[in-house]
């Protein structure tokens, strides 16, 4: 068995590529060796803070015989090409949320995939966050018996900084390389969405720019229905100066609650005495904290990414984080747009 796992990165587009190198730089069985970039400079400043080589041809990463594993973390809209190319060499896959901007693309990849062979995860960091682990370990052991609501505000003020919409970032307001910043930043909270409670049926949604207009949209609110009768809402912006209380989910024998779950509200000073996660019961009919750290910022969040996918390549173990999630929580999204643009409740599968 080999010591170290090779990485590969596939364009520092992505802001969190740099979380991910930064954490994975401190892993004893990984070791990065190469990037690529269509942005040159970007591409060679990146190999130089972390003592990688650079290449302005993708050939050259997905074909070097000491990278094992590739991090796609370029535009959104170009994440199937790459995932083909890496695929076809063999080489194992973490990708950035979004999966790709269109099911047809989402199709793409898992075609690859399943073709090749070669192990595949998606970088949704929300399934990492020991908080939102413990709501799933509620519902899942019947804690709060049925659920009837569960509502997630997941949120970011990055159309605020006027560098994030102005400087390299501003590809993400681009609507042919990211579609919108609903899409982009609502994945997550879709896979979050399905991860507790499993497909939806159905979804209305609004979706516009309420407060900017330097993005296709800067805010956006859904409501999902699921088989057995359950709603979901999702509220997303990317116009939140702050924020705490993050996740509420109510069931009939109990009743969860979160805060300082998402940027907003992690990223800004709080009470000592602030709760991350507390649970009341029929059984326990007061409130409980049940002791989950609260990060010191949403960074730690991101750099919980690269762990979960070096152990699966360690220990020959399926991604828990797959193809088809990838294209689930997008295809939520896509609904969600849908129902926007035509005005009225939108049935799954599209």
């Amino acid at each position: 068995m080999k010591t170290k796992i090779g990485i590969g990165i596939i364009s520092f587009a992505h802001g969190h590529a740099n979380a991910y190198c930064n954490m994975m730089q401190g892993f004893e069985d990984v070791k990065l060796i190469a990037c690529w970039d269509d942005n040159i400079e970007r591409g060679e400043n990146a190999a130089e803070q972390y003592g990688i080589n650079f290449s302005p041809h993708i050939e050259d990463v997905v074909n070097h015989s000491e990278i094992d594993a590739v991090i796609v973390t370029c535009e959104t809209n170009r994440h199937a090409e790459m995932v083909v190319a890496a695929a076809s060499t063999g080489k194992h896959i973490l990708c950035q949320k979004p999966m790709a901007l269109t099911l047809e693309d989402c199709d793409i990849i898992a075609d690859v995939v399943q073709e090749s062979g070669v192990k595949f995860m998606m970088a949704h960091q929300m399934r990492r966050d020991p908080a939102n682990i413990a709501m799933k370990e509620l519902i899942e052991n019947g804690v709060l018996g049925k659920i009837g609501l569960l509502r997630r505000r997941h949120c970011i003020n990055v159309l605020f900084n006027e560098a994030f919409v102005t400087g390299p970032s501003r590809w993400h307001i681009d609507p042919e390389k990211n579609m919108g910043m609903f899409m982009d930043d609502a994945s997550h909270a879709t896979d979050f969405i399905y991860w507790m409670l499993g497909k939806p049926s159905s979804v209305m949604a609004e979706i516009d720019n309420v407060l900017t207009d330097v993005a296709p949209d800067d805010s956006g609110i859904a409501i999902y229905r699921f088989p057995s009768g359950e709603m979901a809402i999702l509220i997303n912006t990317s116009v939140t100066l702050a924020g705490e209380n993050t996740t509420e989910i109510y069931g009939d024998q109990g009743v969860v609650i979160q805060n300082y779950g998402d940027g907003p509200s992690c990223n800004m000073p709080r009470p000592e005495d602030a709760v991350a996660l507390k649970l009341y019961t029929r059984d326990e009919p007061s409130w409980k904290d049940l002791g989950i750290p609260i990060p010191n910022n949403h960074g730690e969040r991101i750099a919980g990414v690269p762990r979960p996918f070096i152990d699966c390549l360690i220990n020959d173990t399926e991604p828990d984080v797959s193809v088809e999630d990838g294209r689930i929580a997008v295809e939520m999204v896509l609904g969600a747009y849908r129902s926007a643009q035509e005005g009225k409740r939108i049935e799954f599968p599209l």
